[in-house]
Parts: structure tokens; C-alpha cells; sequence
């Protein structure tokens, strides 16, 4: 308790001195992320770091892996004013607005140019609810596609009946219980402990996070299905943002824009080296079969339909705009 107490302050005064500093000189921010060094997204965060030191004034100190703050807590301490920058995932808040969900719907954008289109659509609508929390979205990068860590390998969604899933979202958690699983979410951090205590018997998940909690101790089968390519942010507190000189916000600006080119080159490039490593480590990697493909398209139709009921007007309307678009 001593030592929490003791990082908090330190992030507090961090967070005055980044709020106070200005363009009179260095600014020293302090990030908080959910994911190793070893994950492509935390490494695109170093390089953004990288960039946004070469070309501004700020200087920003990454505590990845939960080091900090829990992943599912960030966007709480962000808008706290508790730290200044942070990763989040947006399909942990679902229970708040479903769009933060929309991409967590099966087959909606089932590739990297659709997941980018439904990305820009959406885009206002997310910014400006960011804005209300007094919070700035500098990128967003996604996930590469989804499968199914089992002990047994997946020849139809009978094999899924009554197993107990560890799912990362609302939408995910609904699409796993249609799928006959017991679906059940949990944070990344969590996933060991639950394989050892018998919470869990597989995941959904990408071959990244398989490979980040070293999924083949617990499971043998990775069933590849895509289907989903859910997004992490970068976020920025608009009063540490505001506060900095004009010129360091323009050119924090176009680190992140080249931070979330690189990130989705990133996510893409990573899918067949990541199903390697799997394999490398006694994995059996295959795709999922044409039943199981179908039905997880069926689920993805239906969780629409239950999407647009809890969706506002407006929200609907970014989800016409974007099946209007293809």
C-alpha cells in the first residue's frame, strides 16, 4: 500500500510538472499500458515515444505490462487527470456506449481495409465523446484477427458446447455464449492464474496476446477464424495536450499519425510470423472450418440487430454511413 501510495504521488507530480512546464521547457509525461515489451503495440508506443521526443518538447516515460495502472483502469486515471497519456482497449467499454463495441461484432470488418474504413467512419462520433471526458484519441491500432486456443482441436461448434471461454469484451462474451461456450471476461493480466485454478479451459483471443501469456503451456490447438479485428488507443488528457506549445501539439499530431500507419502495418505483419511462433512452440495452427465461419457470420447478423437496439440514433447512423461505404 506504501509503494502505491508512493508511485501515485509521483505520477501526481509528474502530471504538474507536464501541466505546469509549457513550451519553457522540457515536459515530462508519465504512460501507462496494459502489454509487454515484447507486444508490436507496446514497441509502436516506443517508437511513437521515439518520434515525439525528436520532434517536440515532451518527454514521455512508458510503464507497460500493468507496471503502473491495470489496463482496464487507464481510461479511469486519464480522465482523473491521474496520468497524462495512456493505451486503452476500447472494446472494454461497451457497458458505456456500444459503438466502443462495434468493431467487436463478428465479420463486421473482417479484413484490415474494411477494420480501417470502419475505423475513419467512426472516428467523429468516438472523438467527440472523448472530447466530453476532457480526452483526446491520438491513434488507434488494431488487433490482428482472432482464433480459439483449445486443448482439443475444432471441427464444428459442437466441440465449443459447455467449455469454459475467457473472452475481453461484452460483444465477445455474447458471441462465445452463442456459440455454446461459457463465456467468460477477463483481463489479460488474470489469464494464467485462471488456466491453473480450471476458470478457464480455452480463449479467443489474436495470435499476439497466445503468444504474450505463452498460451501453449495451458493449450495445443490455435483455430484461426479472423473475423474480428478489435482496436487498443492512445490517449491524451486535453489539458496536458492544451498545454503544450503549438508547435508541439502540430508535431505530436503527425507522430501519431505516422505511430497508427505503422501500427496497422505492424498488426498485418505480424499475423503469419506470430501463427509461426505457435507452431514453433507445439501448437497445432489451422483455420477455422466452414461451419464454424458460418455461424460465427450468423451471431454476427444477429449481435447487429441486438447492436442497433441498445445504439442511439446517432450511433446507427455511423453504422448505416459505414454499411452504406462497402
Amino acid at each position: 500500500m506504501f509503494l502505491q501510495k508512493k508511485m501515485l504521488k509521483a505520477v501526481l507530480v509528474s502530471a504538474v510538472v507536464a501541466l505546469t512546464s509549457g513550451s519553457a521547457g522540457a515536459v515530462d509525461w508519465i504512460m501507462a499500458s496494459g502489454y509487454p515489451a515484447s507486444n508490436f503495440h507496446t514497441q509502436n508506443i516506443q517508437k511513437f515515444i521515439d518520434d515525439v521526443k525528436a520532434t517536440t518538447s515532451v518527454n514521455i516515460k512508458l510503464n507497460p505490462n500493468d507496471t503502473l495502472i491495470k489496463l482496464d483502469a487507464i481510461k479511469t486515471s486519464l480522465q482523473r487527470g491521474q496520468i497524462p497519456i495512456g493505451e486503452i482497449r476500447l472494446g472494454i467499454y461497451g457497458n458505456q456506449d456500444p459503438m466502443y463495441i462495434l468493431a467487436g461484432l463478428p465479420f463486421i470488418a473482417p479484413n484490415y481495409s474494411t477494420a480501417w474504413m470502419l475505423k475513419d467512419v467512426m472516428k467523429e462520433y468516438i472523438d467527440n465523446a472523448f472530447k466530453k471526458m476532457g480526452l483526446r484519441i491520438l491513434y488507434y491500432t488494431p488487433w490482428p484477427g482472432q482464433g480459439f486456443y483449445t486443448k482439443f482441436p475444432v471441427k464444428s461448434t459442437a466441440d465449443f458446447k459447455g467449455k469454459k471461454l475467457r473472452i475481453y469484451s461484452t460483444a465477445t462474451q455474447k458471441m462465445g455464449e452463442m456459440l455454446g461456450f461459457n463465456a467468460t471476461i477477463l483481463p489479460f493480466a488474470e489469464i494464467p492464474q485462471a488456466f491453473s485454478t480450471g476458470l478457464i479451459e480455452a480463449l479467443f483471443t489474436s495470435p499476439q496476446t497466445g503468444i504474450d501469456i505463452q498460451a501453449w503451456d495451458n493449450t495445443k490447438h490455435f483455430t484461426y477464424a479472423g473475423a474480428i479485428f478489435s482496436k487498443n488507443a492512445v490517449v491524451v488528457g486535453e489539458k496536458y495536450f492544451s498545454a503544450l506549445s503549438a508547435k508541439d501539439r502540430t508535431n505530436m499530431l503527425a507522430a501519431a499519425a505516422r505511430a497508427e500507419l505503422r501500427g496497422w502495418e505492424m498488426s498485418a505483419a505480424t499475423t503469419a510470423a506470430q501463427m509461426a511462433t505457435l507452431k514453433k512452440n507445439g501448437m497445432t495452427v489451422s483455420n477455422a472450418p466452414d461451419s464454424v465461419i458460418a455461424r460465427m457470420k450468423e451471431i454476427g447478423k444477429e449481435m447487429m440487430k441486438g447492436w442497433r437496439k441498445d445504439a442511439s440514433p446517432a450511433a446507427n447512423a455511423v453504422l448505416d454511413r459505414y454499411i452504406a461505404l462497402q
